[in-house]
């Protein structure tokens, strides 16, 4: 698996590049929900394809910005699901944004991701790789990473970080942010996914929460692509992430693009939502 991860790097150094010096415009290409792709988007998307297609091991490719599948080598083991460039409306804005990855075996389900990892393009580039533990890397002025730290979760955090479009709230979610941020949370939103979690990750712990509402039931971030990377990065740190009810990692998606409610956080915040959720 040590491969794949090398990939990760090469690809992270391209787009960061090209996040710094290229044209952060709309293409003509709508991706597989419709959504208007920026040229970065496709061009990261190649990067990531063109590393994986060098790496025997990977036996098929699933990216979030095509519909089907992508077959590489028969032979190979690993499966990989990935958002190639998650929040990029906000690079228009220079906002930090990020790559998301999930390394799967047999199948695109929670039980069988062995590895994530996720790369945040900002001030600095760093990179969190998910294993037996969390590890956080740096890019240095030669393009490589080097071992920052690892990463783990408090039992309780100071942040909140609440998603989705508030008028859509259900009653009982609405009460359970407004009582968080009573009892003295911190209110960390950017819009970004890579970039909330990963605050959330480095300040030691907190919630992040996308919930179904009443515009989006089953919530809008995608499993295979978003969640599950998540989900067991934040489970490996020591801390928990949930639909509201059931463990994320519990969960089959029927389609590569199907979408749940999630939580992250610590598991004094955790406690809470199942508590609200119950």
């Amino acid at each position: 698996m040590t491969e794949i991860f090398e990939a990760i790097k090469r690809s992270a150094v391209k787009i960061n590049e090209a996040i710094m010096y290229d044209d952060t415009g709309y293409s003509k290409e709508c991706n597989s929900t419709g959504d208007t792709q920026l040229k970065l988007d496709i061009k990261s998307d190649i990067f990531i394809e063109n590393e994986f297609k060098k790496i025997t091991s990977i036996k098929e490719i699933v990216s979030e910005e095509k519909e089907n599948k992508t077959s590489l080598h028969a032979k190979g083991e690993y499966l990989i699901g990935y958002d190639p460039l998650d929040g990029s409306s906000l690079l228009d804005v220079d906002q930090s944004v990020g790559s998301i990855f999930g390394i799967y075996k047999h199948n695109y389900s929670g039980k069988n991701l062995l590895a994530s990892a996720y790369v945040v393009y900002g001030p600095r580039v760093e990179l969190v790789i998910a294993t037996d533990k969390v590890r956080m890397y740096r890019l240095n002025r030669k393009d490589e990473f080097y071992f920052y730290k690892e990463i783990k979760l408090n039992q309780k955090g100071k942040l909140n970080a609440p998603g989705s479009t508030q008028m859509c709230w259900s009653v009982h979610h609405r009460k359970m942010i407004d009582d968080i941020f009573k009892d003295g949370y911190r209110l960390r939103y950017s819009g970004g996914m890579v970039l909330d979690l990963h605050h959330i990750l480095l300040k030691g712990g907190g919630l992040f929460s996308y919930p179904g509402t009443s515009d989006l039931p089953k919530g809008k971030l995608r499993l295979v692509f978003e969640v599950f990377p998540f989900a067991f990065i934040f489970e490996k740190a020591g801390g928990r992430s949930i639909d509201g009810k059931n463990r994320i990692l519990d969960l089959t998606p029927s389609h590569p693009h199907d979408t749940s409610p999630c939580f992250f956080g610590s598991n004094s915040e955790i406690d809470r939502v199942l508590k609200t959720y119950e």
